[in-house]
């Protein structure tokens, strides 16, 4: 056993109820963290890279690492129109059709309507941003889409526009079919799409390398439009190619970041100083009108293995010199409303350990959720007694790494993209540290006793964004296009087991938290998000 990797490990006071040190294995499966460079390309001429054979797609996806770095640092090269000021756009997925509920393949074709449950889960999202100003609504021309874009638009006078290019997937031949049916008139064919989407091919054509080059049309439309908060009304697929897009990823995330019928994410664009592509921040993703905390099913596929990153309750700052949400310090009354919100949230769910960061705010927000966790028989969510195992882990706490950054001491509050403005010594150990984390709990959620494995990790929201970047196989250039707030969870699924590709149900929910959320849009009125 490698003694240093002990080391990183605290188990420092006992906390109440808790005397169990947290034993670390040999990881059994580490990520690749170092990335090879790559020669200089030209992306003056946008372009789509080629296809695999269908031979190979047996091979596990690990071994085409340097393929995905490479599409995605041609996705992040492509320019995107500048902006002369900031942009926020809200996406939004329709709510369930009747093709939904029956399991069939929708495509981009316009049969399917609202189921009754679709329509109510609109209404819900027309009041969660009932009070945000929008100035124009981008809609898909397909009725599901549209009929939800109408309901969440209510009675606003703005323009709506309906964009073609936002149509779901064009899927061709397989589009009205059942799960079985795909399997008995396609066979490898339906198992490619299943598999290896980005390399599906059907009647000549490539269905996710369109949709991700019509993505990128969509942008060029939308940022170009005068307008300062976009709403977006459209599908699963394509709203999961305008995320991916927007933050420079490849067609080798399709299916990775989830979008659930009526969730809501937020992309922030702040103009550069120089011109050119704006900086482009992932403020939030997936926020459901339900709540997404559901062990058993990721994105059609089962898992019962899930990671929740908890960012801790926001603290009493001790001074203009300290880092935001330092963990330091106790908690003040909004962080321990926040902390409860979150445990509350998780009853449900039964938690099979808690590994939080050895500072005093992570620390009182782990044992907030315990507390509820141990008393779910009384609270009615059991029958009997939960025992949930409390543990620290030193490579959580950052706040001393970011303590060194001349930007991070004495801002207010995290804005989008903050992580951008930290130097390139702070990025490097705090991208590092994190990946140690990342490591530490992939291999506590590997524990091959527990089928259904749930870990819940409390931290500062810098640790947790850098490590999405590695469940993402990213580099650290990465941190600054995700954003977290206090009190907020991300979800991380792993239907393949902690071996496999982390797919990302949600980040930085904060519904949970009611009248003490993080609006969604914010007055067009600011200058900074």
């Amino acid at each position: 056993t490698n003694q240093k990797h002990f080391q990183m490990f605290s188990v420092g006071p006992p906390l109440v109820g808790h005397d169990h040190p947290f034993l670390c294995k040999n990881p059994k499966f580490l990520p690749t963290y170092i990335r090879p460079k790559y020669p200089t390309i030209d992306f003056s001429t946008f372009t789509i890279r080629s296809s695999s054979s269908l031979e190979e797609i047996e091979k596990p996806l690990n071994e085409s690492t340097e393929a995905r770095e490479s599409s995605s640092k041609l996705y992040a090269s492509a320019p995107f129109p500048a902006i002369r000021a900031p942009k926020r756009v809200v996406m939004v997925r329709h709510g369930q059709s009747t093709w939904n509920e029956e399991g069939r393949i929708q495509g981009s074709s316009d049969f399917s309507v609202l189921t009754q449950k679709g329509e109510s889960q609109a209404e819900t999202s027309r009041q969660m941003l009932v009070d945000d100003s929008f100035d124009v609504c981008f809609s898909s021309p397909l009725n599901r889409s549209k009929r939800t874009a109408e309901i969440i638009w209510g009675a606003r006078k703005e323009e709506m526009i309906t964009e073609s290019d936002l149509r779901e997937i064009d899927l061709y031949s397989f589009q009205g079919l059942l799960k079985h049916e795909g399997i008995a008139k396609f066979g490898a064919a339906y198992r490619q799409w299943q598999i290896d989407a980005s390399n599906f091919n059907i009647d000549g054509h490539y269905p996710v390398r369109e949709l991700w080059a019509r993505a990128r049309s969509c942008w060029t439309k939308i940022l170009t439009h005068e307008s300062r908060s976009v709403l977006v009304v459209a599908h699963n697929a394509v709203n999961q190619a305008l995320v991916a897009t927007a933050i420079g990823l490849g067609t080798e995330y399709f299916r990775i970041l989830l979008q659930s019928n009526c969730g809501v994410s937020v992309l922030d664009f702040t103009p550069h100083p120089e011109g050119g592509s704006p900086y482009i921040c992932l403020n939030r993703l997936n926020q459901t009108p339900s709540s997404p905390i559901a062990a058993g099913r990721s994105g059609g596929r089962k898992t019962g293995k899930q990671l929740i990153l908890v960012c801790h309750g926001t603290s009493q700052r001790d001074s203009a010199a300290s880092i935001p949400y330092a963990g330091n310090r106790p908690m003040n009354m909004l962080g321990v409303i926040q902390s409860q919100k979150t445990a509350e949230l998780l009853l449900d769910l039964k938690v099979n350990s808690i590994v939080s960061s050895p500072k005093l705010a992570s620390i009182e927000t782990a044992n907030a959720i315990s507390r509820v966790q141990e008393a779910a028989d009384c609270l009615g969510a059991d029958c009997v007694p939960r025992y949930v195992e409390m543990k620290q882990l030193q490579y959580l706490d950052v706040e001393n790494i970011l303590q060194q950054s001349k930007h991070a001491v004495g801002i207010s509050h995290l804005q989008s993209g903050w992580l951008n403005g930290l130097e390139d010594g702070v990025t490097m150990s705090l991208w590092d540290q994190a990946g140690q984390a990342w490591k530490s709990l992939l291999d506590e959620l590997s524990n091959e006793s527990e089928p259904q494995n749930i870990v819940v990790t409390v931290g500062h929201p810098a640790v947790h964004i850098a490590m999405m970047g590695h469940c993402l196989n990213l580099t650290k250039e990465w941190m600054g296009s995700f954003h977290l707030d206090a009190g907020s969870i991300s979800l991380i699924d792993f239907p393949d087991g902690p071996a496999g590709r982390g797919v990302i149900r949600c980040i930085n929910y904060t519904a949970h938290l009611g009248r003490w959320s993080i609006p969604i849009t914010r007055s067009t009125l600011d200058d900074e998000f």
